[in-house]
């Protein structure tokens, strides 16, 4: 069957960003298997009112689970929903954010249908029917075409990558009760769920991205840093190197690198980072990478669209106060 399932996210009741990229690509590939697209959406009561704007992005229908026992993310539950609504429908492809959340249940779901996954993909075709899905491997040094040997189709996509495109559907919502949900069964209870970050841009969804390293010298200096962030304005987040978060500068949260979180943001400072393999590997998909360092032969500049060799105590600021005059004159 050429019907494609979105997964999307929501929190608190709302329907995160990347759940249109997600819807977006849905439809991409039912386009293309000759189906129609759908989505679905788990929280708690009410939950469904927002689900009815997916249909501006392509889904046709929107099956709601609305329970409190899942108002917040519950890996059991959530997999166990999911799972039922792809053996319900009999869909041929379905498509997961390589969010956090996306990662930990996509595997999930995955291994309750028995077939695999092609996770993080940045790209897909459609041949014969068959979605091929495109994935970075060997640290982003090449890519690999994945085809599938069982259905569903399973895959999730890098956030930012895709576009969110308006392509208005029906977005009929229709609640999907799950039978046997059984809380009491769950092997983890979620006892709290504390955000991280004060409530900031995840670094992984951001459109833009502000990187500190070594180069920041110390956990004070940051202030720099969230100086650009703020001038930049609500879609940019704080990211951090793999040795900023392990000498205690920054939360693991904003860690960017093959060991904490891969982004591709639109745009992407990389400041007073040198650009080890290991951190080009989470950054390397960024749209337009801006790179501040005062070794001309630091292996950044071999990656970044615009690179600038000077002490970025002294550049920065002045990126800043560019930046502010450039929003001034909105």
């Amino acid at each position: 069957m050429g019907d494609v399932l979105a997964v999307a996210e929501q929190r608190e009741g709302r329907i995160r960003g990347v759940s249109y990229e997600t819807v977006s690509v849905a439809t991409g590939i039912a386009q293309g298997m000759g189906g129609a697209a759908h989505a679905i959406v788990i929280g708690g009561s009410g939950v469904s009112a927002a689900a009815s704007d997916l249909g501006r992005f392509g889904a046709a229908k929107i099956l709601a689970t609305e329970t409190d026992a899942l108002a917040d993310y519950h890996p059991q539950g959530f997999a166990h929903a999911v799972s039922e609504a792809v053996r319900a429908g009999g869909y041929g492809a379905v498509v997961f954010a390589a969010t956090a959340q996306g990662k930990d249940l996509a595997p999930r779901v995955a291994a309750l249908l028995d077939v695999p996954l092609a996770s993080d993909i940045t790209d897909y075709q459609i041949e014969s029917g068959d979605v091929v899905a495109v994935r970075p491997v060997f640290a982003g040094k090449a890519f690999a075409s994945v085809a599938f040997s069982a259905s569903p189709a399973m895959l999730s996509i890098r956030p930012n990558v895709f576009q969110a495109k308006e392509n208005p559907a029906a977005g009929e919502v229709e609640a999907f009760d799950l039978a046997g949900l059984d809380p009491s069964g769950w092997t983890m209870q979620l006892k709290e769920f504390q955000p991280s970050g004060g409530g900031s841009k995840d670094v992984g969804e951001a459109s833009i991205v502000v990187t500190g390293g070594r180069g920041m010298k110390g956990p004070e200096n940051w202030e720099l840093l969230e100086g650009l962030r703020n001038a930049l304005g609500e879609d940019a987040a704080l990211g951090a190197s793999r040795a900023v978060v392990d000498a205690g500068w920054r939360p693991h949260s904003e860690q960017v690198g093959q060991t904490g979180k891969t982004v591709a943001p639109k745009l992407y400072f990389a400041l007073g980072i040198s650009g080890a393999i290991q951190h080009l590997a989470g950054m390397r998909t960024s749209g337009t990478i801006v790179a501040v360092n005062k070794d001309p032969d630091a292996p950044i500049f071999q990656v970044a669209d615009y690179g600038i060799v000077g002490d970025l105590f002294d550049v920065v600021p002045r990126i800043t106060e560019e930046v502010q005059k450039l929003k001034a004159g909105d």
